[in-house]
């Protein structure tokens, strides 16, 4: 029996010419194909500079680094995401806290931010860097957030991870209108795949320098940078202590031919997810909610069991639908209850939110490719008897 997976690739023909033509070329790593993907998402996206690199979380890390987050600062970001999200600020030397997610959206609430800033600010321990997390897609309430950063001094980098192709207020997401930067992830299961990617948009060319130069090395050839004048043309220094986070063009042509599809990826995606809210309408679960500002990319479709109304644990739910060759998911275990995070003592209690979601959500299939078929087979198991007991 064939697993139908919560979400994969789509590879057509074209991206596969796109890549070889690419290994048939001069150039596997830095030649002319990574601007040329860079320059078609910051077209797409409105930004004015994007910066590929190797993976989202590279590209969150670049992101703090150009931020100067170090040692002694304080990173907020939302409980529900992967833990990249908040390792990212660690990897600076930075510590790490969170905020609870609204409870329709499952985004970084705006409200108990609010509340978090204005005891942070009575304390003198506010937030260098908030981190909103567009989950399964759809955009956080980035206006209010970005009032709070005028407001209490912090910077702002949007984790689009899920969220290439979606829309904010009718702009796209990755524009930067409320943020200094904003990520995105190209990895297999997203809306579009460069194999392993990502990127960094900005609208502000110093910290897209920072960004291109801390993903190659810390290394510069421009004159401007220089501390002194060049041995011949062959020179470079390295200003500062960098990293190889740069995406290769074997990588980017995947991920510009994937470009020509994202907005048809995205409008299946949204096909699928309305199916679903229809086939689901009269099952005791939470379909995804969607604010009237956003359009969501969505990455992933999550439905919350209605554990009152249900026959069956969370955990009976899931186990079932695996043994019958769905591929469900959970996205995502609340951060602090990591290891390495619980023991910095975080307490669950602070945040509530988090908590039911974790204890009710599952990641249903959702890509491109999902038929309808396959969709009727998810639900119809999702609504099978366990042992004796119907689950709804």
């Amino acid at each position: 029996m064939a697993m139908i997976p919560y979400g994969r690739q789509d590879i057509s023909e074209a991206d596969i010419e796109a890549v070889v033509k690419v290994l048939r070329s001069d150039f596997l790593t830095q030649g002319p194909v990574v601007p040329a993907f860079e320059k078609a998402l910051a077209g797409y996206c409105g930004a004015r500079y994007a910066a590929a690199a190797t993976s989202a979380t590279s590209a969150l890390h670049l992101a703090c680094l150009a931020l100067d987050v170090g040692v002694g600062d304080v990173v907020w970001t939302t409980p529900i995401t992967f833990v990249a999200t908040a390792n990212c600020a660690v990897y600076c030397g930075a510590s790490v806290d969170f905020v609870d997610i609204d409870p329709q959206s499952y985004n970084l609430s705006v409200e108990r931010l609010a509340e978090k800033l204005d005891r942070a600010e009575k304390s003198g321990k506010l937030p260098k860097v908030v981190i909103p997390v567009h989950l399964c897609g759809q955009p956080c309430d980035m206006a209010g957030i970005h009032a709070l950063g005028q407001k209490y001094g912090f910077k702002i980098i949007e984790d689009a991870s899920h969220a290439l192709g979606g829309r904010y207020k009718g702009e796209p997401i990755g524009n930067c209108r409320y943020s200094d930067i904003t990520v995105f992830s190209f990895h297999p299961v997203k809306i579009i795949t460069s194999g392993e990617g990502g990127a960094a948009m900005t609208n502000d060319l110093a910290l897209f320098g920072k960004i291109a130069r801390l993903r190659s090395h810390g290394i510069t050839r421009d004159a401007s940078e220089m501390i002194s004048a060049a041995d011949g043309p062959w020179y470079y220094e390295q200003i500062e202590l960098g990293y190889n986070y740069r995406l290769t063009d074997l990588q980017a042509a995947l991920g510009l031919s994937q470009m020509q599809r994202l907005d048809e990826f995205v409008t299946k995606r949204q096909s699928l997810a309305a199916r679903y809210g229809e086939l689901l309408k009269d099952f005791p679960a939470i379909t995804p909610w969607q604010h009237a500002d956003s359009y969501s990319a969505m990455h992933l479709y999550v439905v919350r069991l209605r554990l009152d109304e249900i026959k069956a644990s969370h955990r009976e739910v899931f186990e079932r639908l695996r043994v019958n060759g769905i591929g469900v998911n959970l996205h995502y275990i609340p951060v602090y209850h990591h290891p390495y995070y619980a023991r910095q003592g975080f307490n669950a209690t602070d945040f509530p939110e988090a908590e039911r979601y974790y204890s009710e959500a599952i990641s249903l299939p959702l890509f491109p490719a999902l038929t309808q078929d396959q969709q009727l087979e998810v639900v119809r198991l999702l609504g099978t008897p366990i042992g004796h007991q119907t689950i709804f």
